[in-house]
């Protein structure tokens, strides 16, 4: 129990817009762009205002910003134009520069991770574990408060590509949720010290979505010239889960043996460790790692609420599981959990609270693929 009020904490009785989307990746870029104007030109002003904020720790404008995202696009063009008409239709559906929405999407790159603003934690269970026999999942999606009035669910049914749900906030990719061919992807940003101008993460992670096999996913993770990555973890239909852990030249895949993975903000692969960067930054990640492991064992059997209770857990807390903004004067320590959901891949649902989970209802949306 709390001996005293939780601030900062929004209250939304309303659930996160969904977006309908299909057609061309331009076309649905352009739909989600039209459907969601406000959001993308709010979280690009709330990129600039960040970057400005930050600019004792990265000697680095919104501008330098931009010329530094540029850099990375070549690449991304060469191997997924498609993704990269996805963020052009979202330029041009919401009436803001494109340069402005590449920034957006390459802004773990261009700030060489000095910011250490994420703190996710993605936990999944396979179908051994569960009351049902289905597969779940669950992810807490921790940034800025200014971004959490951006949160958008996106229904896709791309033209040549699987169909997917999917959370995003702003003119961010698509890159947290599932597909029709049963493979879901939670992501967690990792530090590590080899990053390079490559292929975005994000671009990457947008990638995966679209994979028809567990090792396709796989290796959309792991394709050549990316700049850097995340931890990807992969959970399929079957009850099969991994964990890719990648940087711009390594990688390492976990596997749950006993049907169980979690995942925070650091390398768990004693020899990806080698390759992170200020581990010592990223001490509350171990501890939310450590109290989420230690939480989701002591149940047999899960279901999606045993998930979600997890999920709201506050030990360590401003920089618990449920992650609050106890801050007002930091502006690179201020971040909280903007969304927390769970997946039952079995069953193609997805719940999603918006905002801290411990104060916010969970509302269901399906794939219908």
């Amino acid at each position: 129990m709390f001996k005293h009020e939780i601030p900062n904490t929004p209250v939304h009785p309303e659930p996160p817009p969904l977006i309908e989307i299909s057609g061309t990746h331009l076309a649905m870029g352009r739909q989600i762009g039209e459907a969601a104007r406000h959001q993308v030109q709010n979280s690009i002003a709330n990129a600039q205002v960040l970057i400005n904020a930050a600019y004792n720790t990265l000697e680095l404008t919104w501008e330098g910003a931009k010329l530094q995202a540029r850099k990375y696009l070549p690449f991304a063009e060469e191997r997924y134009p498609q993704y990269v008409d996805e963020m052009r239709g979202i330029a041009e559906g919401a009436n803001v520069p494109f340069d402005e929405v590449v920034a957006l999407n390459t802004m773990e790159a261009v700030t060489m991770d000095a910011l250490h603003l994420t703190r996710c934690t993605s936990m999944a269970v396979n179908n051994d574990r569960t009351t049902n026999g289905h597969v779940l999942a669950a992810h807490n999606e921790d940034w800025i408060p200014e971004d959490e009035s951006d949160v958008l669910i996106i229904s896709a049914k791309p033209d040549k590509e699987p169909p997917f749900l999917a959370m995003t906030y702003g003119g961010l990719l698509c890159n947290v949720g599932f597909n029709a061919y049963g493979i879901a992807q939670l992501i967690d940003s990792v530090y590590p010290s080899d990053s390079r101008i490559g292929i975005p993460r994000l671009v990457v992670a947008r990638a995966v979505l679209s994979s028809h096999r567990i090792s396709g996913a796989m290796g959309r993770a792991l394709v050549q010239h990316r700049a850097a990555g995340y931890n990807h973890l992969l959970i399929h239909e079957s009850g099969e889960i991994y964990s890719i852990e990648v940087s711009a030249r390594k990688f390492e895949i976990l596997y749950s043996y006993d049907g169980i993975m979690v995942h925070t903000n650091h390398f768990l692969d004693p020899q990806m460790k080698l390759v992170e960067k200020d581990p010592e930054e990223l001490l509350s990640s171990r501890v939310r790692y450590f109290r989420a492991s230690r939480l989701i064992r002591q149940t047999e059997k899960h279901s999606i609420e045993s998930l979600q209770a997890i999920q709201k857990d506050h030990v360590n807390i401003p920089n618990s599981i449920c992650n609050h903004n106890f801050s007002e004067k930091d502006p690179l320590d201020r971040e909280k959990t903007i969304n927390a959901l769970t997946i039952d891949l079995t069953a193609r649902e997805m719940h999603v609270a918006w905002g801290n989970p411990c104060r916010n209802e969970y509302h269901t949306y399906r794939l219908n693929a």
